[in-house]
């Protein structure tokens, strides 16, 4: 059976509005798929090899037939570097292929991809059609199995190659994982430079690699705190004006912003709730920090916490009938959970130091947190009942933590210490899975902070 669906691409600063036709050929039999497949709880421990050749050119028109040439290879390498990142795959090196020029519209000579240890085989075209666009195949193969796993068919313009080879690499993880892929997502993050007594904060955005970076606020006044909606479309964030807090939510189709409100005493931008209706924050009123809630529809504002200490960075669960925030009532800040209504509030953090930040993971299973103690800092999870804590990274100062859309990474932000004359102290963005031991940092042009993670674009 043939399988075709509508997708849009993205429609931001430059990005080409295109509409993408995919269809899927073949899934293999139980037997092939239990052959080849990868533990996600096992990340680094032995990473799969994965053979990447670039993908195959040809062009319907002969002057374009370098072009897909290049775009082949590129998108090879987009798919490569996205599975590396992950620490679940090792992409095998060019020069030891023996098969020199594998195609999409033969069966690969497996004998020749077992000697180099090949497990998993990707092999794809790209071809310049008349009307203007692109067509991308791919197929990926079990080697022993001599299966082929899934092959998919995108078209599309040809400035989009990269959102292609995103989207191949979220099908090749999930079909090798039984995981939602992330690759085909965005990162919102807050873009700073000048000195750290005068510092010019505006947001900016890229995709998850580092590519694609665009500016979306000219730096004029403190941008802060940016938030995803469920759609990836909209986004929260925090902007002073005349030193007054204020709300917005920025379209990135558009590019136009609304004024969610003037708020005085808040620290934070709100957060989304899964269904898009609602938005949590804290506000301060009568000189005292509490949580609250917004309807977007009717613009009414809601108390849920009521205490004389300070409740505040509040994070919906993924089904929006639980709230995760951070205060510190017990004496110190901590961690507490409690239902949608404010009823219900239960304390989940009881270890030494501050705990902060606190993000519900999209599969609901873990809150990711800033850590201190000791002057040293952590991004750490828990489960929703505050059991099985564990940090994943330590540094002068990591905060911030941002989920992937399949809640298997995180990104955060660190900050260098400073020298003796007081300089450095830079800022970047960087990522860490849940074993704890794939750590990378994602490329900006200058310094990064307060990431987050889009949902994925489709």
């Amino acid at each position: 059976m043939i399988i075709g669906k509508n997708m849009t691409g993205r429609g931001l600063l430059g990005m080409v509005c295109a509409v993408l036709m995919a269809v899927a050929w073949l899934v293999v039999t139980p037997s092939a798929s239990a052959q080849l497949r990868v533990d996600v709880t096992e990340a680094n421990v032995e990473p799969l090899p994965i053979a990447l050749p670039a993908f195959e050119g040809k062009s319907q028109i002969s002057d374009r037939q370098q072009d897909m040439a290049v775009i082949g290879q590129d998108i090879a390498g987009v798919i490569a570097a996205n599975l590396e990142r992950s620490g679940l795959f090792r992409s095998l090196p060019s020069n030891a292929f023996i098969e020199r020029d594998p195609s999409p519209d033969r069966r690969p000579r497996f004998a020749d991809w077992r000697p180099i240890n090949a497990q998993g085989l990707v092999v794809g075209g790209v071809e310049f059609m008349t009307d203007g666009r692109i067509d991308v195949v791919f197929r990926l193969w079990d080697v022993f199995a001599q299966q082929q796993m899934i092959g998919v068919r995108y078209q599309t313009t040809p400035d989009n190659w990269r959102q292609i080879a995103h989207r191949i690499s979220d099908a090749i993880y999930e079909r090798l994982t039984g995981e939602s892929g992330y690759f085909d997502t965005r990162i919102v993050y807050v873009a700073e430079t000048g000195p750290q007594t005068d510092r010019t904060k505006r947001l900016a955005i890229m995709d998850q690699d580092g590519a694609n970076h665009q500016y979306l606020t000219r730096g004029d006044f403190l941008a802060l705190t940016p938030r995803f909606s469920p759609t990836a479309q909209e986004i929260t964030y925090m902007s002073f004006f005349n030193d007054t807090p204020r709300v917005y939510i920025y379209n990135l189709d558009s590019g136009k912003q609304e004024l969610l409100g003037d708020f005085d005493g808040m620290t934070f931008a709100p957060r989304f709730s899964p269904d898009g209706n609602k938005v949590v924050m804290s506000l301060e009123r009568n000189g005292n920090s509490d949580i609250f809630i917004m309807d977007l529809r009717t613009r009414d504002i809601r108390q849920l916490t009521d205490h004389p200490d300070i409740d505040t960075a509040p994070s919906f669960s993924p089904e929006g009938d639980r709230i995760v925030f951070e205060s510190d009532r017990g004496g110190s800040q901590q961690i507490y959970v409690m239902n949608q209504d404010g009823s219900g509030v239960k304390r989940i953090s009881f270890g030494k130091g501050r705990y902060k930040t606190p993000v519900w993971s999209p599969r609901g299973d873990l809150i990711a947190f800033t850590h201190s103690s000791g002057g040293r800092y952590s991004i750490g999870v828990m489960r929703p009942d505050g059991s099985r804590e564990r940090f994943l990274t330590e540094s002068f100062l990591d905060e911030g933590p941002t989920w992937s859309p399949n809640g298997r990474v995180l990104m955060f932000f660190r900050q260098r210490p400073f020298d003796d004359r007081g300089e450095g102290g830079s800022y970047s963005v960087w990522s860490i899975d849940l074993t704890g031991r794939n750590e990378r940092r994602i490329p900006t042009p200058g310094d990064a902070s307060d990431p987050a993670w889009s949902p994925l674009i489709r």
